[in-house]
């Protein structure tokens, strides 16, 4: 057994003999006889990448397909909701206007006095030659109608000493101007003299930031 496989051993090894005839092939043009010829593997890659061109492709437009039906689902939604969404803007201004109008109410009725204080000191504090026909309180201030007794110059001195009073009133300073709005005038009906004052409310001082 060994001996066999020694002789053949040392047949391999044996130097190779020419060939006993001239060798006149052209191997450029003998036909491939390969199992698996190369264009096989080419046109496999290239049907492979093909069919993943063709795949991506179409998954593409398969998504593009879905996002076209989802904004056409949205735009329907939209058209539908659009006359309840105006209808609640509308009321929404609507709204703001009305409490802005509130807003502006209040902010005049919190910055302007309270009537009845001043009625209880007017009347504490009023002479006993003058009467108060008439009160009318307004956000720029407040216009006093009197009727005072005596003739014309002794009513133009109470009406000047009374104005001085409420001047220097201390429960009054939320006025900061006291004026007279005319001479004084006889009232036929009463045959008292007619005074009118004018008591500006001072400003409000800014807000500091």
């Amino acid at each position: 057994m060994l001996t066999f496989l020694r002789k053949k051993e040392a047949r391999d090894e044996a130097p190779g003999f020419p060939a006993w005839h001239p060798d006149f092939r052209d191997p450029a043009k003998l036909p491939d006889i390969k199992v698996v010829r190369t264009a096989f593997f080419v046109n496999g890659v290239a049907i492979f990448a093909a069919l993943s061109l063709g795949i991506y492709v179409g998954f593409r437009e398969w998504q593009l397909s879905v996002i076209k039906g989802q904004i056409s689902q949205l735009d329907a939604e939209l058209a539908r909701n659009k006359p309840v969404s105006d209808r609640a803007v509308a009321l929404y201004r609507a709204f703001q206007g009305s409490a802005a109008k509130v807003a502006e109410i209040e902010a005049f009725v919190r910055s302007k006095p309270a009537i009845s204080p001043l009625i209880l000191r007017l009347g504490e504090t009023l002479p006993r030659n003058i009467a108060v026909d008439a009160l009318d309180l307004r956000e720029s201030g407040m216009t006093l109608r009197l009727s005072i007794r005596g003739d014309a110059a002794a009513a133009s001195g109470y009406a000047t000493t009374y104005l001085e009073q409420l001047r220097q009133d201390p429960e009054l300073h939320l006025f900061d101007e006291f004026i007279f709005t005319g001479s004084p005038v006889r009232n036929p009906s009463t045959g008292r003299m007619a005074v009118e004052f004018m008591l500006r409310i001072r400003p409000a001082a800014p807000k500091k930031k």
